[in-house]
C-alpha cells in the first residue's frame, strides 16, 4: 500500500527538535555548555550511534524567553533536569524498568519549585492547589491516574498505585486521597505546596481578570470596590455569588488559615484516625487571594491564565514528564501537572487523560504539555503512536506532524516528547520554548530550553 498524499507531503518536515536518543553534549551551567546543549537538540542530522535504552524528560512549554528568564534561574532549572536524567539513567543503568525511570525522574521534578507540578504547582481560583498525574506502562498497557488531589507530596506515585494497586485507571479528588491512605501513603499539609512565586501569579491573574471585565466607572463616581473571591467551606468549588472573603492579613503576605488537607467524605473536618497532616487554627477556609486596590467581581466563565510563569511573567504551561526505553525494549510515560493558574470548577486538562496527555504502549510512548483542553479534543499522544502504528510513520514525522501542523491549524500551543522501541526520540513543539533534556546508556545528560540555540 502506498503512503497517502498527507503521509507524503510531510515526510520531509521532520520537528528540528527531533532527534536520536545519543551522547552529543552535557549538560552544564557554563554559558558555553549551555549553548551547546541548545545547539545539540536542534540538529537534524542523526547520531553515529544509536543508543539501545534511555530517557527524554520535559518541563513545560510556552513563551520562555532569554530576556525574561534570569542566568541564575535558567541555570537551576538546567540542574533540576539534568538531576531528573540522572535520576531515571540511574534506574535503566541497572537494568531497571521503564517505568521505575519514569517515576524516579518526575519526582525529582515534582519536588522543585521551579516546575508546575508537586512543590511548585500553581493555585487555583480560591487559592489551592489540584494536582494531576498519570503513568502508563506500554508493555502492558495498564494506566493510572489521579486528578485534583489537595495533598500528596508526589501525585505520580499515587497515579502508579492506581495503576498497579487498584481496579482502576482514574481517582479524582477526596475519593483519591481516601485511596492514598489506604495504601499507607502519606498526606502533607497544604501549606507545603506554597511558594511566594505562585501566589504571586495568583494574585496577577485575579487583577488581570478583575481589571478586564470591570465595568466603567460613572462620572464623577469612585470606582465600585469589588470582591476577592468568595471563601467556600469545601476547597475547589466555585464561590458563592454575593458571598463576602475573608481577608488575609496583608495583601502581599501569605494566607494563614485554610491550609488543612481537605477530607474525603466531610471537606473541611479534621482528618480520620491515622491522618498525620496538622491542622491550622481554622481549617475550613481555604486560602483568600489578597484583593487589588479596585478590583472588580469575577462572573462564571471567565478566561483561564494558561500556567503564569512566577518571576519571569512568561505565557508558560506548566507540566513536567518523562518517556522511557529499558533494556528490555519496554516503553513507559508519566505527566504531572499543577495546571492552570486560577483555574476554576475544577477543571482538569490533559495530563492524567490516558491517550491525550499520557500515552504508551509497545511502539511509542508520549508526554505531552500544553494547552490542556486542544490536547484532549485531538487525543494528541495517542494520535502520535497511532500514526507510527497505523501508517507506519517514523515517530519523528509523527509527532512533528500532530503538534506543529493538527494543533497549530486548530490553534492550539504546545508541546511532547516521544520515543520509540527503537530508540529514537522526538521533542518537537510549536511554542517559543520547552524545557527538555534527554539521556542515553552513556549517562550523558543534554538539557536545552529555547528554540533557537
Amino acid at each position: 500500500m502506498f503512503p497517502s498524499l498527507s503521509s507524503r507531503m510531510h515526510r520531509g518536515l521532520l520537528a528540528s527538535t527531533a532527534l536520536l536518543l545519543a551522547p552529543l553534549g552535557c549538560a552544564t551551567s557554563s554559558q558555553a555548555g549551555a549553548a551547546r546543549d541548545e545547539a545539540a537538540l536542534r540538529t537534524d542530522e542523526p547520531p553515529r550511534m544509536k543508543p539501545k535504552w534511555g530517557m527524554v524528560i520535559h518541563g513545560g512549554a510556552g513563551g520562555i524567553s532569554r530576556e525574561n528568564l534570569t542566568p541564575e534561574r535558567e541555570a537551576a532549572m538546567r540542574a533540576a533536569l539534568t538531576e531528573a536524567l540522572q535520576a531515571g539513567h540511574a534506574v535503566l543503568a541497572k537494568g531497571g524498568r521503564s517505568l521505575d525511570a519514569v517515576t524516579a525522574a518526575i519526582r525529582v521534578l515534582e519536588d522543585s519549585p521551579y516546575f508546575n507540578a508537586g512543590k511548585g504547582a500553581v493555585f487555583n481560583h480560591d487559592g489551592v492547589t489540584e494536582l494531576d498525574a498519570a503513568v502508563m506502562d506500554g508493555k502492558t498497557r495498564m494506566a493510572g491516574a489521579v486528578a485534583g488531589v489537595h495533598h500528596i507530596q508526589n501525585p505520580i506515585d499515587l497515579a502508579r498505585r492506581v495503576m498497579e494497586k487498584s481496579p482502576h485507571v482514574m481517582l479524582v479528588g477526596d475519593g483519591a486521597e481516601a485511596f492514598a491512605r489506604s495504601q499507607g501513603m502519606p498526606l502533607v499539609d497544604a501549606k507545603y505546596f506554597y511558594t511566594e512565586e505562585r501566589w504571586q501569579g495568583l494574585q496577577r491573574a485575579l487583577e488581570q481578570e478583575r481589571a478586564k471585565e470591570a465595568p466603567p466607572a460613572e462620572q464623577g463616581q469612585p470606582p465600585t470596590q469589588g470582591l476577592a473571591p468568595a471563601q467556600p467551606v469545601t476547597p475547589g468549588q466555585p464561590p458563592a455569588q454575593g458571598a463576602t472573603p475573608a481577608q488575609p492579613s496583608s495583601p502581599t503576605q501569605p494566607p494563614t488559615q485554610g491550609l488543612a488537607p481537605a477530607q474525603p467524605v466531610t471537606p473541611g473536618q479534621p482528618p480520620a484516625q491515622g491522618a498525620t497532616p496538622a491542622q491550622p487554627s481554622s481549617p475550613t477556609q481555604p486560602p483568600a487571594p489578597a484583593r487589588p486596590a479596585t478590583p472588580a467581581q469575577p462572573q462564571p466563565g471567565s478566561s483561564l491564565t494558561p500556567g503564569v510563569a512566577p518571576i519571569t511573567g512568561d505565557h508558560k504551561f506548566g507540566t513536567v514528564g518523562a518517556v522511557a526505553l529499558d533494556m528490555e525494549g519496554n516503553l513507559a510515560a508519566g505527566t504531572s501537572t499543577g495546571g492552570m493558574t486560577n483555574k476554576r470548577f475544577g477543571r482538569v486538562g490533559d495530563s492524567p487523560i490516558i491517550g491525550a496527555g499520557t500515552y504508551a504502549d509497545e511502539r511509542c510512548a508520549v508526554s505531552a504539555t500544553g494547552h490542556g483542553e486542544f490536547f484532549i479534543r485531538y487525543t494528541v499522544a495517542r494520535d502520535i503512536c497511532a500514526r507510527v502504528e497505523y501508517q507506519d510513520l517514523p515517530l519523528l514525522e509523527a509527532a512533528n506532524h500532530v503538534v506543529n501542523d493538527v494543533l497549530v491549524r486548530a490553534g492550539g500551543e504546545g508541546g511532547v516528547i516521544a520515543m520509540d522501541r527503537q530508540g529514537h526520540v522526538a521533542m518537537p513543539f510549536n511554542s517559543s520554548g520547552m524545557y527538555r533534556g534527554y539521556i542515553g546508556e552513556d549517562g550523558t545528560p543534554t538539557v536545552s530550553i529555547f528554540q533557537q540555540p
